[in-house]
């Protein structure tokens, strides 16, 4: 009976051994790492320019370096490009910037960045078919045909250091060359009536009339009677005239 009990217990020891090993190998989830102190975060930086300056030089940053922006707007700018480590795998970097009104002053600002890194692989797969022909009897022909596809296997947010570190700087570097305006203080506006001009008070200056002759009037539309009577008149006209004309003055 000892000797039964011995064996029994000699071979759960390497059992219960197992247990606890597998329980020590359970992995802490990702999210467990986040900390959400109250510290400076590596994903936001200050800057002396208001908003929208801010997320302007955002976006000249990204263009800069060879980003495509897929959405601007005065307070966040988004941005892709893609990287092609090999032949089989395919990188697309994603970044997406908000700028918001500083803690402390007016015209300050703060940018949250956030990159994210998308991998995809080239995934091959064969399909094959077989094509039964009933007039040759049982024969079989088969067909292979080959489908590549970019599959999507790991999406990460690229982790805060120097990474970061560089497109703020960059971001400074395009904020001096921002085109700034400043607005008119109210006090500064003055109105002052015109003088008048000097030309109409001038007295030694008198305006010229322009005369505007009046084109001549048509003549009127004539029946042939009218015509034939105003032409003898002309001529009668014209006849007591001569006469006048050849008679000797006395």
């Amino acid at each position: 009976m000892r000797t039964r009990f011995c064996c029994r217990l000699v071979l759960g020891l390497p059992l219960i051994a197992l247990a606890a090993c597998g329980g020590n190998a359970t992995t802490t989830p990702s999210y467990q790492q986040e900390m959400f102190s109250t510290g400076a975060s590596p994903y936001a930086h200050n800057f002396d320019a208001p908003t929208k300056e801010t997320c302007e030089a955002a976006r000249r940053a990204l263009l800069s370096q060879g980003f495509m922006t897929t959405m601007v707007q005065p307070d966040t700018v988004d941005a892709n490009k893609n990287f092609q480590p090999s032949a089989d795998t395919h990188v697309v970097v994603s970044f997406h910037v908000v700028c918001t009104p500083g803690e402390n002053t007016t015209n300050t600002s703060i940018a949250y960045v956030n990159a994210v890194q998308d991998g995809y692989t080239l995934k091959k797969s064969d399909t094959s078919a077989s094509v039964g022909l009933s007039i040759l009897g049982s024969l079989s022909l088969p067909i292979r045909s080959n489908s590549d596809a970019m599959v999507k296997i790991s999406s990460e947010t690229v982790p805060a250091g120097k990474f970061y570190d560089r497109f703020f700087a960059l971001m400074s570097h395009y904020l001096q060359s921002v085109p700034r305006s400043s607005p008119v203080p109210d006090d500064d506006i003055k109105m002052r009536t015109l003088a008048p001009s000097l030309i109409l008070n001038s007295p030694d200056v008198t305006p010229t009339p322009i005369v505007v002759q009046a084109p001549a009037a048509a003549t009127a539309i004539k029946s042939p009677d009218e015509a034939a009577a105003a032409t003898r008149a002309a001529e009668a006209v014209a006849a007591s005239a001569s006469v006048a004309a050849s008679r000797p003055a006395q």
